[in-house]
């Protein structure tokens, strides 16, 4: 089968976890992550659990394990906490959970990251994906612009491909 028929076979309604990384963010003042709620609600994917934890490898890990083992949550999408800073944690909490990595999602989004919005500052992104619980996890920049760009060019256009083949062998 070819991608685009794949992607013709793929549930066109997810169902997602969004979780925001920060010590310092709360619901009101979260626009990214109500960015990416607002992305994935414009596409038809619903919304069942949303979480702000600290940038705290326990937190983290316990929100993504959280999701990821609910059978009703399809992907699990963080924001922040993917830089370089001391407190950025997040990478190092994520990725001892993958069973499988999506080392395409971080390359092709810095990639796009220095042509299209920050230049080589893009080297200072760890943004990352991939597979917990059988389930899509993908972490990205924290700022809004990160975040559009990841939502619109990435993952919402591969998301359904993505949970299609994840979830090929199940059916």
């Amino acid at each position: 089968m070819s991608v685009a028929e794949h992607k013709r076979e793929a549930r066109t309604t997810l169902r997602c976890k969004v979780i925001t990384v920060s010590d310092t963010r709360t619901k009101e003042t979260d626009k990214s992550g109500r960015l990416m709620i607002d992305l994935l609600k414009e596409q038809g994917h619903l919304i069942l659990a949303y979480d702000i934890v600290k940038d705290d490898i326990l937190a983290i890990q316990d929100a993504v394990l959280e999701g990821t083992s609910e059978a009703s949550i399809d992907a699990v999408i963080l924001n922040g906490g993917t830089g370089i800073a001391t407190r950025d944690v997040t990478i190092e909490s994520i990725t001892p959970l993958f069973s499988k990595e999506l080392p395409g999602f971080g390359e092709i989004f810095r990639m796009l990251s220095y042509t299209e919005d920050i230049g080589s500052a893009a080297i200072l992104s760890r943004a990352t994906a991939g597979v917990v619980n059988q389930k899509a996890v993908f972490a990205t920049p924290g700022s809004t612009g990160a975040v559009r760009l990841a939502m619109t060019k990435l993952i919402i256009p591969e998301l359904p491909h993505v949970l299609r083949e994840l979830q090929k062998d199940q059916q």
